[in-house]
């Protein structure tokens, strides 16, 4: 499944370029904060054990890694990818302390792993920047190992029409909060029109059965402005 903002030609790699430097002081404006619960709430759901492998794609600087590590007293190997060098750069400078990380620039459609590797696989605000849903959710099934888990965290659809109206409001200030913070607006602006073009919750549903995942459900965070999508490789 093609999406239309992500495949004009450098699009993406150009707002991840502009924000890197800035993009964990940026996310905590932007979700006052709610995105650090959002991702733990991702990792209780796994309820990851010891010895475990990840793998986290559009890893950004490594928050999931390093709650993932710190839930598994630091006894896990994770593999973090993302297709930015500038993202993977800050993630290693945040997390040097952490010696069981490895670094690969990769985007999600073509991960240069082996079959069958990973127990779990995370994507984080990842799979809305992919060029194609499909072949992301296909490599993601590829490298998990039978048994393993896919968790995607991600934007969704609101269910409640009060509360939607509200966050549409609100998110027309995030390219302001942008200039003010990054000095850059059009990032925020492809972001919020992102959001807006995603898919739904029950179609990413349809979309992982469709990619050969088992017993997917999902949950809905703070009213569906985000939720988390669950599928198995069985």
């Amino acid at each position: 499944m093609q999406q239309y903002l992500q495949n004009k030609k450098g699009l993406v790699q150009n707002v991840f370029d502009k924000v890197y430097n800035q993009y964990d002081l940026m996310n905590d404006f932007m979700s006052l904060g709610a995105h650090r619960l959002w991702k733990k709430s991702l990792i209780n759901m796994m309820n990851p054990s010891s010895n475990k492998k990840l793998i986290d794609v559009a890893c950004g600087t490594g928050d999931i890694a390093k709650i993932f590590l710190n839930y598994t007293n630091n006894s896990s190997n994770i593999t973090c990818v993302d297709p930015n060098k500038g993202m993977i750069l800050k993630g290693k400078e945040k997390l040097n302390n952490f010696k069981e990380l490895n670094w690969i620039i990769a985007s999600a459609e073509k991960l240069p792993l082996p079959n069958n590797s990973f127990d779990f696989y995370t994507i984080s605000f990842g799979l809305r920047n992919t060029k194609n849903l499909n072949k992301a959710l296909n490599e993601a099934h590829r490298v998990l190992k039978p048994g393993g888990r896919f968790l995607c965290l991600e934007f969704s659809k609101i269910q409640n029409s009060n509360l939607d109206f509200l966050y549409k409001n609100y998110s027309k200030i995030i390219p302001k909060i942008g200039k003010l913070v990054v000095g850059e607006k059009s990032p925020y602006e492809y972001l919020i029109k992102s959001i807006e073009n995603f898919i739904n919750q029950d179609e990413l549903i349809d979309l992982l059965k469709k990619n050969n995942f088992k017993n997917c459900s999902y949950r809905n965070l703070s009213g569906g402005i985000v939720s988390i999508h669950s599928g198995w490789k069985i």
